[in-house]
């Protein structure tokens, strides 16, 4: 909401967006949204509820990794939750379709929560970042915590322009 309220309405990308929440309230306030899930009742959700909603939102089934047929640039890339979830390789694959579909000057927000190295579970680890890091520049992080106890942040990164 913080992001919405500091940053006119464009083109946004929610990559790994459920049952369409952020895609609703994006729309809401002005933003042109595409919502990518690989879960097809997730997006048949997602369609009920902008459809009730009264919002207008490109919704489609897909690999994050993958994006197919999408095309950008998009002035805006969320991600709450999807990152942490994917696999090394599969992450290997992911940054650069976000590069590709990033705007110059546009902002990748990203919420992720932390692991421990060895642990096979979802989560996020330095490399990770220092992977997203060498395409973006990290603008801002606020830690906290998911549910109490397991580190979490929300990280906010830029693509550079392309006279910088």
């Amino acid at each position: 909401m913080d992001f919405i309220a500091t940053h006119s309405p464009g083109k946004a990308l929610d990559l790994g967006c459920g049952t369409g929440t952020n895609v609703i309230t994006l729309a809401q306030n002005g933003w042109q949204v595409t919502g990518i899930d690989f879960a097809r009742r997730a997006i048949a959700i997602a369609r009920r509820k902008t459809q009730q909603a009264g919002v207008l939102s490109d919704l489609r089934v897909e690999d994050v990794s993958k994006l197919r047929g999408i095309t950008g640039p998009f002035d805006l890339i969320l991600d709450l939750g999807c990152f942490h979830t994917l696999s090394s390789a599969t992450r290997q694959n992911y940054v650069p379709n976000l590069v590709r579909l990033l705007s110059p000057g546009g902002t990748y927000l990203m919420y992720a929560f932390f692991k421990e190295v060895g642990d096979n579970g979802p989560g996020i680890l330095s490399t990770d970042l220092d992977l997203l890091s060498r395409h973006l520049v990290l603008v801002q992080r606020q830690d906290g915590t998911e549910r109490g106890w397991r580190p979490s942040a929300w990280f906010t990164y830029r693509r550079q322009t392309l006279n910088a």
